[in-house]
């Protein structure tokens, strides 16, 4: 495979969306926190705070999702410049770190849907009819 100029290019859209869709759940999270925080300062029901501290993990791994898909984007950035000034070799190592960072930053978001769709299960446990 040759690796021109082009080729980190690729990851722009890619990248840019996907942090869009972090900064969307990540302020959806933030709004739930805040309405759950205020209805426990109302009324302390100890059902809340597993449900925030479950929002908090989720919060940290978004932000972990977003410095690696960041992080990914400015080494496409650094791999483009080296592929412009002609060294080619380090512009490799560059752009398959930039690829690891963007896969860790998918396998975050994969972690985050589960805990969200394993809170979700744990909501809704108690709509079931009771055997």
């Amino acid at each position: 495979m040759e690796l021109t100029l082009t080729t980190p290019g690729l990851l722009f859209p890619t990248v840019s969306l996907l942090l869009l869709a972090y900064t969307n759940r990540f302020l959806a999270l933030a709004a739930l926190i805040r309405n759950m925080y205020a209805q426990y300062q109302a009324n302390p029901d100890p059902l809340l705070l597993p449900q925030i501290e479950n929002l908090k993990i989720r919060v940290r791994l978004i932000r972990d999702m977003q410095v690696l898909g960041v992080s990914s984007l400015f080494l496409c950035v650094v791999c483009m410049m080296l592929l412009f000034a002609g060294l080619l070799r380090p512009a490799e190592y560059v752009f398959t770190g930039s690829l690891l960072l963007m896969l860790g930053s998918l396998a975050l978001s994969i972690w985050e849907i589960q805990i969200s769709i394993r809170a979700l299960q744990i909501q809704l446990g108690d709509l079931e009819p009771r055997k």
